[in-house]
């Protein structure tokens, strides 16, 4: 009965160190997750900052199509000028 006692107490003095030893591991990972977030998140702010000009790519696209629309109207109108020549 004694053996089982001191068995015991070697046990706790043994792993009781070991076990908060990684509890405070666990802890402190689990508390930096916070501060990570945190920072996740005001870069995410900081680039959606830059898709806020996305809706001018419609008006780029247009514009684009009218000019490459003129351009094809110079093109044409040179061919005839230089098939007159």
């Amino acid at each position: 009965m004694i053996l089982w006692w001191i068995g015991d107490i070697v046990l706790l003095v043994v792993l009781l160190p070991v076990v908060v030893y990684l509890l405070r591991g666990v802890l402190s990972a689990a508390q930096s997750i916070v501060p990570t977030v945190q920072r996740i998140a005001g870069v995410a702010a900081e680039g959606s900052k830059d898709l806020d000009a996305t809706a001018l790519l419609l008006t780029t696209q247009d514009q684009v199509a009218r000019t490459v629309a003129g351009v094809a109207d110079y093109g044409g109108s040179l061919n005839v000028i230089l098939d007159d020549a």
